[in-house]
């Protein structure tokens, strides 16, 4: 959290924290439009109606009210009402229906966006925070090649946010198909119920878990267990994973000629490529993990969860899934397949873990001093002939004294600092990192490649 926040849960970043920020943006939308996805912005608000049974995440949703409307907001119902988004993929589910006649399908799209959750607030968890999300949407239908091609391209994107400080990325992906279809095996019905408590084995453990299956959604202590097997269940190739699941079903009394295990064979032939097409591409990226279950409802097939090496606290960092049922409009469906970044709980963890940060706050390379208010227009035309030529560049902000300036310039960390020549004498630049000063032209200096602009570090803070 940063220092200072006057209200948990809501990041205020200092200038050089946000340099991290929003350098991690750029990487990210650099790797994302390599890949041929086009970015969007949606509004922040989308229609109660729109916002709510998409399972837990319907809890944490924030209403908005007018002033004169604070009291009375039951006399509307909750669908009627305005909230905050919680994701991005509901409100891009609404933008693909609205906009199907202007768009090109497979529609590719990025989104890095704030989005709002009323959850409990803690270290890298946010109640207002940035997602950075890629979707391809069809019309009609998606093929699934794409089901391997963008958590490849996730990978991807937190490879080149390693020089931020972040560990070696990893997707765990599941299937619902396989799932459900296992599930119906054993006789359950509350699929979406076993679903949801199944993704909180990683937050309260397998015998909390197995209570709550039993409690909460009907199971029996057998079944409760054979739930537990599945999710322990993990592969690094196809021929592996089936393998180890028909010995799963058969253990369990599944059999091969019910409904229910055409249902899951159909999900693990899917993820079975996925793992395969995967490590043919990027060998490691992509793993098989059968507890993977995401507390969504609106995913249908594939899903997917990314952890990083060593660092259990975080969680997973990104996440999503294939979603054939979210969009529609009459009889047509817009299937999709996407993944989220959290990326205010990895510019949180670069900060406070990886010790990320800038090698200077100020955008500026160089500050032209003043000599005298008088002289104040002159160090403006230098300032304009840099920034012309696209060198981002400061101007004293009084004609104090030539070591207040210099100090001024070195608390930003600009580190250059102009001196307009005086006396029929040319321009000087002084280099206050290293103490070199040369004479310069506005019109032809540049500044040394490792001064010209801010950078990231990592180390011990």
């Amino acid at each position: 959290m940063a220092k200072g926040a006057s209200l948990s849960g809501f990041p205020e970043w200092l200038p050089e924290e946000r340099v991290v920020e929003q350098q991690a943006i750029d990487t990210l939308r650099r790797i994302f439009e390599l890949n041929g996805f086009l970015g969007i912005e949606t509004r922040a608000v989308e229609q109660g109606s729109s916002l709510l049974k998409k399972g837990e995440t319907s809890k944490e949703i924030y209403l908005l009210s007018r002033l004169q409307e604070v009291g009375k907001e039951n006399d509307t119902p909750v669908e009627d009402r305005l909230g905050l988004h919680f994701d991005l993929t509901v409100p891009l589910s609404r933008y693909v229906v609205e906009h199907s006649g202007d768009v090109v399908f497979p529609f590719k799209r990025w989104q890095i966006q704030k989005v709002w959750r009323g959850e409990r607030p803690q270290e890298g968890r946010f109640r207002e925070f940035i997602q950075a999300d890629i979707d391809v949407v069809g019309n009609g239908d998606l093929p699934s090649h794409y089901e391997v091609e963008l958590p490849l391209v996730m990978v991807s994107a937190l490879e080149a946010l390693r020089r931020f400080g972040l560990p070696k990325a990893t997707v765990h992906a599941n299937n619902r198909k396989l799932s459900e279809g296992f599930y119906r095996g054993l006789g359950l019905t509350d699929i979406e119920g076993v679903l949801r408590e199944i993704d909180k084995l990683d937050k309260i453990g397998a015998d909390e878990v197995s209570k709550l299956l039993v409690s909460e959604c009907g199971a029996s202590e057998a079944q409760a267990s054979a739930c537990l097997d599945l999710a322990g269940l993990s592969a690094a190739t196809g021929d592996e994973l089936g393998e180890r699941f028909r010995e799963l079903c058969a253990k369990h009394g599944i059999e091969e000629s019910s409904d229910a295990y055409r249902l899951a064979s159909e999900g693990l032939g899917t993820l079975a490529m996925i793992v395969d097409e995967a490590a043919r591409i990027r060998p490691g990226a992509v793993v098989a993990d059968l507890k993977i279950a995401r507390g969504l409802d609106y995913y249908t097939g594939s899903v997917y969860e990314t952890f990083l090496d060593g660092a259990p606290s975080l969680g997973s960092i990104c996440s999503g899934g294939r979603y054939d049922n979210l969009a529609s409009q009459g009889s047509r469906k817009y299937p999709g397949v996407g993944l989220s970044i959290g990326l205010s709980r990895l510019v949180s963890y670069m900060l406070h873990t990886a010790g990320a940060r800038a090698s200077r706050q100020s955008p500026a390379a160089v500050l032209v001093a003043v000599w005298n208010e008088d002289e104040r227009g002159r160090a403006n035309r230098i300032a304009e002939a840099l920034r012309a030529r696209g060198i981002a560049t400061d101007v004293a902000p009084t004609a104090a004294k030539l070591g207040k300036q210099i100090r001024y310039a070195d608390r930003l960390g600009i580190p250059y600092v102009w001196f307009p020549g005086q006396d029929g004498a040319g321009d000087e630049v002084k280099n206050i990192v290293t103490g070199d000063q040369t004479g310069a032209d506005s019109g032809s200096w540049r500044p040394d490649g490792a001064f010209a602009g801010q950078s990231i570090e990592c180390g011990d803070r």
